[in-house]
């Protein structure tokens, strides 16, 4: 059996652009990806705290130090700079694994500097 848990989260991320003229994805600031173990392409959850929006799309990396959170096509519709978002990605664990897994959880402030980190 396979277990699907929480992997990565970053909390709190402010929206910093939305453009509609692009092929979709959101975009995160390298640096933050990487510090929650999220790769390129990688399948995400997102939730708009600002409008309760939800939406899956995938990541593509900005540039790193930058602090972007952009929401590009489709996904520029579902929220607006300023709004804070929850991303979260998950992975599939036996039962073995899931018993030792911790996932990667960072809070954000305003600016997508990570002020907490947390181990749900």
């Amino acid at each position: 059996m396979q277990l699907i848990l929480l992997k990565s989260k970053l909390h709190r991320a402010t929206v910093t652009a939305a453009n509609i003229d692009y092929d979709g994805s959101l975009t995160i600031a390298a640096d933050l990806a990487e510090f929650v173990g999220l790769r390129p392409y990688e399948r995400i959850l997102v939730g708009n705290l600002s409008n309760g929006e939800r939406f899956e799309t995938y990541v593509i990396l900005g540039p790193r130090g930058s602090g972007c959170i952009e929401l590009n096509g489709a996904t520029a519709h579902l929220g607006k700079p300023g709004d804070r978002l929850t991303i979260m990605a998950f992975g599939s664990f036996n039962p073995e694994e899931s018993d030792k897994h911790i996932p990667s959880c960072v809070v954000l402030d305003e600016q997508n500097r990570i002020i907490q980190t947390s181990n749900i």
